[in-house]
């Protein structure tokens, strides 16, 4: 649970400018709900609120735990998506209609959330900035400064391709978090993070921004970073995670930066990593290899070639292949939480072309337990640097660590969910890459 924060108010603002602090006001602050509440599951509709912060609004208006929200701003929350999608579009600034089962009866209030919590780091400046990109989309900039004159190095970080927030706030934990935080409080650099489009602050819907869109992002943040008066533009380097591992070298490319710090990537077409996926997930969950072999050639193989090369909706595919609705887990609309067209652009974009062409300085880290990406597409991204002459690149497989920055015993430790254990090494290894390709080390 988030601890409680009071509306901000005009003196409140005051204060954090003056504590090194600007807060941008033209894209409204997110809401928190100042509760736990257990998100829908087994596509049953609502989500429980298991506890209530003393004095929140919701408890203000009568909001108790075991209550079932079941409607926001009279929309159905049918599913873990929705109920992600809404969280993400309340806004403090505005009323909103929640309605929930306590029991039988029906509870239905009009409620103004508190905002989410700003992020506050000792000895640095934070900055909630605002970009908007050629989609006219605004998205929430982060910038994070050292209090120091002169012109200083500069981090771009790239999350993965889920619809979750590169914010820190307070109350915010897990080991992604931890590797922002420490990038942006032990790095010594300006660090810039972007939202994607209706994710945090921003403007727009995640579950339906597709791969341009968020890259027309990412190019307008980077644009903006590259003027600021305080950022050395010779020294700015790119930090991806997961998805933005593999658009890192292409931001590298476009903008002439100094670094690439690629983590848990993957080099070959979406198609071919998803083919290698859902291999790997019946091996672990123990099929025969004749089990498998059936499974890719009569459920997978039509399912990701309609999908990716015939740009096929899931449902024209299930009409052509029946049988394939029994194995395809993703949702009608999407894949992890994103549109099938995200997918889609993706497949035909040559990621791995970018590789071919990179010139900065590389560097590659990916675990040894990551079940997600592949140890041979990291092999294949050094054989294809060196074949094209790079020299100063860098690939590090970290023993024992998952997808999700984590360590466990094996692969399959990881994809069955057993708690996994963070090690400092982790995020330090990023941090000194970043301070080294900048020149401060």
């Amino acid at each position: 649970m988030l601890k409680k924060y009071q509306k901000i108010s005009i003196v409140y603002i005051l204060l954090l400018v003056s504590a090194g602090y600007c807060y941008s006001q033209t894209l409204e602050r997110r809401a928190s709900w100042d509760a736990n509440i257990s998100s829908p599951a087994d596509n049953i509709p609502g989500a429980k609120i298991v506890s209530v912060e003393s004095n929140s609004p919701l408890e203000k208006a009568g909001f108790k735990a075991d209550d079932i929200i079941i409607r926001v701003d009279n929309v159905l929350v049918e599913n873990d998506e929705a109920w992600t999608e809404m969280t993400y579009g309340i806004r403090s600034t505005k009323t909103t209609v929640i309605e929930a089962l306590r029991g039988s009866a029906v509870v239905k209030k009009e409620v103004k959330l508190n905002p989410l919590p700003i992020e506050i780091h000792d000895d640095l400046e934070t900055y909630y900035e605002e970009v908007t990109s050629r989609y006219g989309i605004t998205q929430r900039i982060i910038i994070t400064k050292p209090n120091k004159p002169g012109k200083q190095p500069a981090v771009v970080l790239l999350g993965g391709l889920s619809c979750s927030s590169i914010e820190v706030y307070p109350g915010r934990r897990g080991n992604w978090v931890r590797v922002i935080n420490d990038l942006v409080e032990k790095s010594g650099m300006v660090v810039m993070r972007i939202e994607k489009p209706g994710v945090g602050d921003s403007q727009g819907d995640c579950s339906k921004s597709d791969f341009n869109t968020d890259l027309a992002g990412y190019r307008a943040a980077i644009q903006m970073l590259k003027s600021k008066p305080y950022v050395d533009a010779s020294k700015i380097v790119v930090y991806g995670s997961s998805m933005g591992s593999a658009l890192a070298p292409l931001m590298a490319n476009e903008f002439d930066l100094a670094g690439v710090i690629s983590d848990g990537t993957f080099f070959k077409t979406w198609f071919e990593h998803m083919l290698e996926i859902e291999r790997r997930i019946r091996e672990m969950r123990g099929d025969t290899e004749s089990e498998i072999l059936k499974k890719m050639n009569n459920y997978y193989i039509p399912l990701y070639y309609g999908m990716l090369i015939q740009k096929k909706t899931y449902k024209e595919i299930e009409d052509e292949y029946p049988a394939i609705k029994e194995f395809n887990y993703h949702s009608a609309q999407h894949m992890y939480g994103r549109p099938v067209a995200y997918y889609q652009q993706l497949q035909d974009y040559d990621l791995a072309g970018e590789w071919e062409k990179i010139k900065a300085p590389v560097r590659i880290m990916r675990g040894t337990n990551d079940w997600i990406m592949s140890s041979f597409d990291n092999k294949m991204i050094v054989d294809v640097l060196k074949k094209n002459g790079h020299t100063d690149h860098v690939l590090y497989e970290y023993p024992g660590l998952d997808h999700w920055n984590t360590i466990h015993k094996t692969p399959k430790d990881s994809f069955v969910g057993n708690p996994g254990e963070w090690e400092d090494d982790i995020s330090m290894i990023i941090v000194n890459w970043a301070r080294e390709l900048a020149g401060l080390e």
